[in-house]
């Protein structure tokens, strides 16, 4: 057990006594990823979120002001009127006053976001409020040739057995934006497949199946991660849960506002839906089917708080532990949902998954591209020919996994 420290609002804060793990993920160290992401990436994403809009002039201040914070200044509270003020008073206490550097990786991004949505006035009254920032992106991606390409390789698949069906599907859930590789793990073109299946780390993929036999009437939760390119997959994953009896209902879980960029919400969703239901052939047919499941209640979206919180999953409400432990798996899509999962550390690689996992309510299983630092469930076999590699494989997204505990 590691080092705790209580953030339920209104609480001081203060560290349960415990063995101390291995150190939390910070930002700090120049050249690192975390460091890149505060350094880099976050500055650009500002520069895009304000090109993509006309805001005014007082966006463009706070805009201003926020992107000076980062560079040269301290982290600052929210304003005392701001309505989760309270919430975040708690959360970052220990992080306010201190460099943006200096604070936990995973509380600097989630909080990063909390700012750039205040900034544009997504959350005030106001013309901004609940403009999401990042739409442009995401539907300059979900309308782009190449999702037309991955929607037309499920013809090809629709005739494939339905074992090897659910291989491809399931690939392409885990690949994301790399879908088009997962929809041709089929017949004919084998290449591709051992491709993607030479990239994975860690495959439980059949301990997955063991879970969800065909005809099994069982609940799924699935949490999103993100949307476009990413989510279409997830939502014909689904469908060939639902199709195929693996799942009586799935329930998809989203987030309640914009998030980490493309992170999916509930209107994203049904622009994906949308999307599959104009596609011609089998595409167009999943489509018609989702739509029907979601008005059925065989499919539903939900949302929850804690999915745009700062905590890692084992900090979970009661409310949301309970709809996982009625589940028969829960499946965690991407980087981010697998660092809240594990807990944002520096653990070792063969650190066994069920370990880190034991605390959640039910069966669980990650999906997920590797696009950050952590790791754990790797054999040491594994681990020495990857690093023998001198690929940057923790962080580049070339490699993924696919981790199961029941």
């Amino acid at each position: 057990m590691t080092e705790k420290t209580s953030r339920a609002s209104g609480d001081e804060g203060v560290p349960h006594v415990g063995p101390v793990g291995p150190p939390v993920v910070l930002g700090n160290e120049p050249g690192s990823f975390a460091w890149g992401v505060l350094a880099q990436r976050h500055p650009a994403l500002i520069q895009q979120v304000r090109d993509a809009f006309p805001y005014g002039l007082r966006q463009h201040e706070a805009l201003d002001a926020l992107l000076d914070e980062i560079a040269n200044g301290v982290v600052q509270p929210l304003a005392p009127a701001d309505h989760d003020h309270e919430r975040w008073a708690a959360w970052g206490h220990e992080h306010f006053g201190r460099s943006w550097y200096d604070a936990p990786f995973l509380w600097a991004e989630s909080y990063f976001y909390r700012r750039l949505l205040g900034a544009v006035g997504y959350f005030g009254a106001g013309p901004w409020q609940g403009v999401d920032p990042f739409a442009p992106f995401k539907q300059a991606e979900l309308r782009g040739d190449a999702v037309d390409e991955e929607l037309r390789a499920l013809d090809a698949l629709a005739s494939a057995p339905a074992e090897e069906r659910a291989t491809a599907l399931l690939h392409a859930s885990l690949w994301g934006n790399r879908a088009d590789l997962g929809f041709r793990v089929s017949a004919g073109e084998p290449a591709v497949g051992d491709a993607a299946v030479s990239a994975l780390v860690a495959d439980d993929s059949a301990t997955l199946w063991e879970l969800l036999p065909a005809d099994a009437s069982a609940a799924v939760a699935v949490v999103a991660d993100n949307a476009g390119r990413e989510l279409i997959p997830d939502l014909v994953l689904i469908d060939h849960l639902l199709e195929h009896g693996h799942a009586e209902q799935v329930v998809l879980h989203v987030k309640p506002y914009p998030y980490y960029v493309s992170d999916a919400m509930t209107a994203d969703v049904v622009d994906c839906l949308r999307r599959l239901t104009e596609a011609p052939g089998e595409a167009g047919r999943i489509g018609g089917r989702l739509w029907k499941a979601m008005t059925a209640g065989s499919l539903e979206a939900r949302t929850h708080p804690f999915f745009c919180d700062p905590l890692p999953y084992e900090e979970m409400p009661e409310d949301l532990r309970k709809e996982f432990a009625d589940a028969a798996l829960t499946i965690l899509k991407g980087d981010l949902n697998y660092r809240r999962l594990v807990g944002d550390r520096l653990w070792h690689p063969t650190v066994p998954f069920a370990e880190r996992t034991a605390y959640f309510p039910g069966p669980v299983a990650a999906l997920r591209t590797l696009k950050s630092d952590v790791v754990v469930g790797l054999k040491q076999g594994t681990l020495d020919a990857l690093e023998r590699s001198g690929a940057v494989w923790r962080t580049s997204g070339t490699h993924a996994l696919i981790q199961v505990r029941p």
